[in-house]
């Protein structure tokens, strides 16, 4: 499967959303009980799953995940309702971004570190920076914990037709037609970040690839879409093997 499969039934799309959200916590991208996950569940992509409100990730199962109806501002009204600024972001980004089947919106520590610098463009340095190159969203106008309705409509504004954003001063966001793809390309982007800080942290000038490099480096990795798929199964694996639950 390389694009979204609309016979994908909801109980398939909450396992994967819910292992999505402990291999996260695994990896210590997770900020306390904050930062959301989404994935649509109807065709129009408006009806979508998030994670509960201010429930730890490592405990997050598939039953768990709320059903939100993107223009239903009455949400927050229910007893169950979602973090507000899940509501502010999440409903904007599935109401007006096709391509956002699956939003992954977190506080990763390289990524985040690298959003709280003047200059956070991911620099292709590797193979792994410049899968990023001119494919990322940049946000550089942070207003503020994404309580409030417009928060959230300018920031799904600012990503467009792009499938990642750097929020300057904020986190991450991925998006994809389903988790798996949208899991790959924050875990990559997280690597990314991270090697350059690594780069950065030495003082010494970086060897940046030249566009026409980057940019072919970039459409290889467009090559390997079957490789996404297979890594968010593989590590479903582990969780099947050492947490089982989340698919509860």
């Amino acid at each position: 499967m390389t694009q979204y499969d609309k016979t994908m039934d909801e109980t398939q799309i909450r396992i994967d959303l819910a292992a999505a959200i402990r291999l996260s916590c695994r990896n210590d991208w997770h900020e306390g009980v904050a930062n959301h996950f989404s994935a649509a569940v109807s065709a129009d992509g408006r009806k979508f799953l998030v994670n509960p409100r201010w429930v730890h990730w490592s405990r997050v199962r598939a039953s768990d995940l709320l059903l939100c109806d993107a223009d239903d501002p009455s949400t927050m009204e229910r007893p169950d309702a979602p973090d507000p600024s899940a509501w502010s972001i999440h409903s904007a980004l599935h109401r007006n971004l096709p391509q956002a089947r699956v939003a992954l919106h977190i506080h990763p520590p390289h990524a985040t570190a690298l959003a709280g610098l003047k200059d956070p463009t991911i620099k292709p340095i590797d193979q792994v920076t410049a899968r990023f190159f001119n494919r990322m969203a940049y946000d550089m106008a942070f207003g503020g914990i994404a309580s409030e309705g417009e928060e959230g409509e300018r920031i799904s504004r600012t990503v467009g037709n792009h499938r990642s954003v750097m929020m300057q001063n904020h986190g991450v966001t991925t998006l994809g037609d389903t988790v798996a793809e949208a899991w790959d390309a924050l875990y990559h982007l997280e690597r990314a970040a991270k090697t350059l800080l690594l780069a950065y942290s030495t003082g010494q000038d970086l060897a940046v690839m030249p566009d026409e490099l980057a940019e072919a480096t970039a459409a290889e990795w467009e090559a390997y879409r079957e490789s996404e798929f297979a890594h968010f199964n593989e590590m479903k694996r582990l969780l099947d093997r050492e947490e089982p639950d989340y698919k509860d």
